[in-house]
């Protein structure tokens, strides 16, 4: 296609509301926090911001400029860099594909959770009758209403991933909704994407804000907030905190996807990338940190609700066993009564020891959780106990598929932007050809709605992409840095901003961001290597909760095909190059040659 005759976005705006729209989306929410709790409170965000400026901004820019540079999606970008490097925007192409397909269920679920808020009673708040109508259904109670909810009638999960019950009408329903909502934002490319980020991008904030308000109010929300901010800082001594916070970094601003190039590559030549690759990650950075006061404030409730609760019961066993009056024992003294009641009546004490729970505020604030448990478990236990918690569970679920949408803004850009650079695909309408894609998506992603399809999310999400990102956005930064070479980028860059980059920049690109990411990618094969068998959290309906369980054989050579299949475009479409360009060679010579 002519480079001239391209989409653009109206506006700067608009391209730094599609950044922001893309980059802070449900890792925000759910992946930050279970660091901070994880690696010492507020100590976890000095390794965040450090790794902030020596990975995130520069790797951020890098890609911003190739993709405005360029103006091509990420296969055309890099093939026009070198065209053995094809293969890098390809790698790129196949990760968003693996991402799209996964990340739509999870839009799904939040779907279906806010379907299920318009109810006087949140379903997840209380166990069903069993079909007897005797009592509650005993998964239920051997669990919690609202991990019941979640496994149970939101996934309807099978005990294992060898065993499948067929998909989940639902599900099936929620995903077609999360996919015919997804093709109306994109229908017709970047002109649809421009006015939906003005949205997308925004009302989030709204939410969180309206739930930091109401976070601070809540009983016990102080407890939350000063374990965010008490900062343990021996964890500063532990290499996992520093990794985790670099890993972070890079997931949460989207490197290596390609839709950071997709997206620039709509940009006016002269837009002014270097001032928003700043702001995007310094929002991005900044939403993490707020969306974490607003988890913590959340989690001080749950946890001094679960708390009180624990101390009740204990109360409750005590004033019973001993026949003691009512007001006779306070809740702030019941460690004391403990005491006096063991020293004073040492054998009824001994018969109900077994009985005493271990009640303390501290154990439940450090129970760490992330990802869907926290988004759809913790989230909606700390909801139902909210006044008006139908109003709460709404916003919150909107919030979460706002985010959600947002992102998938970016994943399906990665993917249809670079074909779209391609000739063939260019003669199809823009509608149709975007249809034919979120259909593709749509069929193969039903797989996830099945009973096992949880364990397929979860292979996805933890072998899909985090390898492949590493490997792609190392090649990109070696590429730009040794092949293309700085000088070359540095006049780019001169050429678009009319001034050339600071030092920072490029000693970042030449030295320190590609040595922290080759320590990253090493560190990530270690630690695969040293882990032994995956395993993965299967859910026992007779235990009430998750057991850790190993991969069968098929699912180990899936994982070993996940790895594989996205970096293996890199070699392969050189290699293919190289045979074309030698076979192009070959004939050039035969016809150069004068018959004898």
């Amino acid at each position: 296609m002519d480079k001239d005759a391209r989409d653009s976005w109206d506006s700067p705006t608009q391209f730094l509301l599609a950044c922001v729209s893309y980059a802070v989306g449900l890792g925000n929410v759910w992946r930050f926090p279970y660091l901070c709790q994880m690696h010492g409170g507020g100590g976890f965000l000095i390794p965040y911001m450090i790794m902030l400026v020596l990975e995130g901004v520069p790797l951020f820019y890098l890609e911003l400029a190739i993709g405005q540079k360029m103006r091509l999606g990420s296969i055309g970008a890099w093939t026009a860099i070198s065209p053995y490097l094809g293969g890098v925007g390809l790698a790129s192409v196949v990760t968003s594909l693996y991402l799209c397909l996964y990340y739509n269920i999870i839009n799904a679920w939040s779907f279906w959770y806010l379907f299920h808020s318009f109810q006087s009673v949140l379903p997840w708040a209380v166990c069903p009758i069993n079909s007897n109508r005797t009592g509650p259904i005993e998964e239920c109670e051997r669990a919690t209403p609202t991990q019941y909810f979640f496994y149970r009638e939101t996934l309807n999960i099978s005990p294992s991933i060898e065993e499948n019950g067929g998909i989940h009408t639902g599900q099936t329903l929620c995903l077609l909704l999360a996919w015919i909502i997804t093709y109306l934002f994109i229908v017709r490319g970047v002109k649809s994407t421009g006015k939906v980020v003005y949205f997308t991008a925004t009302f989030p904030y709204v939410v969180l804000f309206i739930y930091l308000i109401r976070g601070m109010t809540l009983h016990g929300a102080t407890n939350g907030i000063k374990y965010m901010f008490t900062p343990k800082m021996e964890q500063l001594a532990n290499p996992s905190t520093w990794i985790n916070a670099a890993t972070q970094i890079f997931f949460s601003l989207g490197l290596g996807f390609g839709s950071l190039i997709a997206f620039s590559s709509y940009n006016q030549y002269h837009n002014n990338f270097e001032r928003q690759a700043i702001a995007v990650s310094l929002i991005n950075s900044g939403t993490s940190i707020f969306s974490s006061i607003v988890t913590f404030a959340i989690y001080g409730f749950k946890a001094t609700v679960n708390y009180e609760n624990c101390l009740d019961r204990t109360r409750t066993l005590l004033l019973n066993t001993f026949n003691l009056a009512e007001d006779s024992i306070a809740l702030d003294s019941i460690s004391d009564c403990i005491e006096k009641l063991n020293a004073t009546f040492p054998q009824e004490f001994a018969e109900i020891a077994h009985k005493l729970e271990n009640c303390s505020l501290e154990s439940e604030l450090d129970t760490a959780v992330e990802g869907t448990g926290l988004a759809f478990i913790v989230y909606s236990e700390a909801i139902m106990n909210m006044p008006l918690s139908q109003l709460w569970s709404v916003l919150y679920f909107v919030m979460l598929l706002l985010l959600g949408m947002g992102s998938m803004l970016g994943n399906i850009t990665a993917i249809i932007t670079p074909l779209r650079d391609f000739k063939v695909v260019s003669r199809v309408s823009t509608e149709l050809f975007n249809g034919m894609v979120c259909l593709f998506c749509l069929l193969l992603g039903l797989g996830f709605t099945t009973t096992s399809g949880n364990y397929w999310f979860t292979m996805f999400n933890d072998y899909g992409a985090t390898f492949s990102l590493l490997f792609i956005v190392l090649i990109e930064v070696i590429t730009v840095s040794y092949i293309y070479g700085i000088k070359r980028f540095e006049k780019d860059i001169e050429d678009m901003l009319g001034h050339r980059p600071h030092w920072y920049w490029k000693i970042m690109w030449a030295g320190v961001s590609p040595l922290l990411l080759i320590g990253l990618f090493l560190f990530y094969i270690v630690n695969y290597i040293q882990g032994g068998t995956p395993t993965y959290q299967a859910w026992n309906k007779d235990l009430g909760k998750s057991e850790q369980t190993e991969y069968p054989v098929f699912g180990q050579v899936f994982i070993g095909l996940l790895l594989v299949s996205s970096v293996s475009c890199v070699p392969l479409t050189a290699l293919y190059v190289f045979c074309q360009m030698r076979r192009h060679g070959n004939q050039q010579q035969k016809v150069s040659t004068p018959n004898p």
